[in-house]
């Protein structure tokens, strides 16, 4: 019987151990804290948003870069994903936004605890307080005042380098970079971007929301929120472009999005209503007869000078097309998710570092992205899925 030793203790690293065949391998997880799936947890804690529900092409269309992504996410679909969790009595449901989440009253922690649980029944050993430093002059695994490990096949799943209280720092990169293994800088993903606001502006309106509007960026679009910050600009519709931006931030000092405040409506639709009104005073035209709130009414004024916000036609394309110049993105330890990672070119179709033989990378540590909404967690199970089956078959 062979070892596998997995390096990592996130939702890659337990679908692996889930899936795998313990009658072929005997099965470790090492973890450098005191518990597996902390990233998962925090992840949770505003509602753990497991998966999307969508059709399997325009799931597959949220990666980047999408065709690395393919096999394993048809391998393992979100319908797969809320299926496998059904089975191991984690039922989900489909919130009105078409997120996938654990049935109300089913906490993070709980639906944790029941893979874990039924991993260790499979009999996979964990073992905590266990930080890999790298390889000896064997090719040993060594740990941080443990002894060295000697493994058939190894696992690495350790994650990105956000939120680093998790253990997910990206350190072990250097390691990597010493076997010649090209391992891209790391850059916030599904994270804040900086804007110059007003002061006034900003001692009234931080922490308020933009609900359901609309941002453009180039040729991509997204819908959704967005909350004002000191800092700038956060929330699910600018984080599904942030991989755009943070692309343009490589070579500019700033870049510019356009915010449609009224995504449902049309330029031709906006006019018509504003020429109906019988209000004189633009504030109240925008509140009763455009239902904008006062949050969007506030930015609007924000971005626009005196001629546009009393020029009916320049106001309604403002509305529709509100430029804002955004700075630079959010530290890496406040984003959600990082961008970098090992180079795709590093690894052959079923994970294999093709530097490394036997050993095998999955997860955030790759150089892949997917926007908030329940894309991250699924690429991530889907690829500890995929890798388990491929090893089931060796």
């Amino acid at each position: 019987m062979k070892n596998i030793t997995i390096i990592g203790g996130g939702p890659a690293a337990l679908m692996l151990a889930a899936e795998i065949d313990i009658k072929k391998y005997k099965v470790t997880i090492c973890e450098k804290k005191k518990t597996v799936g902390r990233k998962f947890l925090v992840a949770g804690e505003g509602g753990l948003n497991l998966t999307f529900n969508s059709t399997l092409e325009a799931l597959i269309n949220q990666y980047s870069p999408s065709e690395f992504m393919d096999a394993a996410i048809r391998k393992f679909t979100n319908e797969d994903l809320v299926n496998w969790l059904n089975k191991h009595k984690i039922p989900t449901f489909t919130g009105s936004s078409n997120r996938v989440f654990p049935e109300q009253g089913l906490k993070p922690s709980e639906v944790l605890k029941r893979i874990v649980t039924l991993i260790k029944e499979k009999g996979v050993e964990f073992q905590f307080n266990k930080k890999w430093i790298g390889w000896n002059e064997k090719g040993n695994l060594c740990f941080e005042n443990s002894k060295e490990i000697k493994s058939d096949i190894t696992v690495f799943a350790l994650g990105g380098a956000s939120w680093k209280v998790t253990g997910s720092d990206g350190e072990w990169s250097e390691k990597f970079q010493d076997k010649n293994i090209e391992v891209k800088p790391f850059r916030a993903a599904n994270c804040a971007f900086s804007v110059d606001w007003d002061k006034n502006f900003i001692k009234t309106q931080e922490g308020k929301p933009l609900k359901n509007i609309a941002l453009t960026y180039k040729n991509h679009s997204a819908k959704g929120e967005l909350v004002i910050s000191k800092f700038g600009l956060e929330g699910n519709a600018l984080y599904a472009i942030s991989e755009k931006i943070q692309n343009t931030l490589l070579t500019e000092e700033n870049t510019t999005i356009h915010l449609d405040l009224k995504p449902t409506l049309t330029v031709e639709q906006l006019k018509t209503k504003y020429k109906k009104t019988k209000l004189s005073k633009v504030t109240e035209i925008l509140k009763k007869d455009l239902n904008l709130d006062r949050t969007s009414i506030s930015i609007l004024k924000h971005f626009t000078d005196k001629e546009t916000f009393s020029n009916e036609d320049l106001l309604v394309k403002a509305i529709k097309s509100l430029p804002i110049v955004l700075k630079s993105a959010e530290e890496i330890d406040k984003a959600i998710s990082t961008l970098g990672g090992i180079s795709l070119d590093e690894v052959d179709e079923n994970f294999q570092l093709k530097k490394i033989p036997n050993s095998y990378t999955i997860g955030e540590m790759l150089e892949w992205y997917a926007p908030t909404g329940g894309y991250l967690l699924q690429g991530s199970f889907s690829m500890g899925f995929y890798l388990a089956k491929h090893l089931n078959t060796l």
